[in-house]
């Protein structure tokens, strides 16, 4: 089965196994949704993810993290999608909820946290946003 919008559809899986308070879910692997992931667990937004099958496609096994009973990611939102790209210059870089969230940006320098791309004064394609 092919996916369209990969981003999209791990954001969902990771969304759907949240409001069934699952300790882990699976997601198809590629490059991109590993940079994603790896923002989320350096933002504290995950536990951590696990590259399970080294075939040609793979799965990331991705463990969620729980404060308590309550999920420590409260929503994910897609803003760049396949039918609409965003762009921002680094002069208009977003923040979410302030501050509080975080905006995942696909940079000339590599898929960066909104954070990230304010310090190296670059704006790109807005990816998702979580918090």
């Amino acid at each position: 089965m092919s996916i369209n919008d990969p981003i999209s559809d791990m954001l969902t899986r990771v969304r759907n196994a949240i409001q069934a308070k699952a300790e882990t879910v699976d997601v198809p692997a590629s490059k991109l949704i590993g940079e994603v992931l790896e923002i989320f667990k350096q933002d504290g937004y995950i536990e951590d993810f696990r590259l399970m099958k080294p075939t040609a496609q793979g799965i990331y096994k991705v463990y969620l993290k729980y404060d308590g009973k309550k999920s420590v990611i409260i929503d994910l939102q897609r803003i760049s999608k396949s039918g609409l790209r965003v762009y921002v210059d680094r002069q208009d870089l977003p923040r979410v909820l302030n501050g509080l969230g975080t905006a995942v940006i696909s940079t000339s320098k590599g898929v960066v946290s909104d954070k990230e791309a304010r310090k190296l004064k670059v704006g790109g394609e807005v990816i998702c946003h979580i918090w």
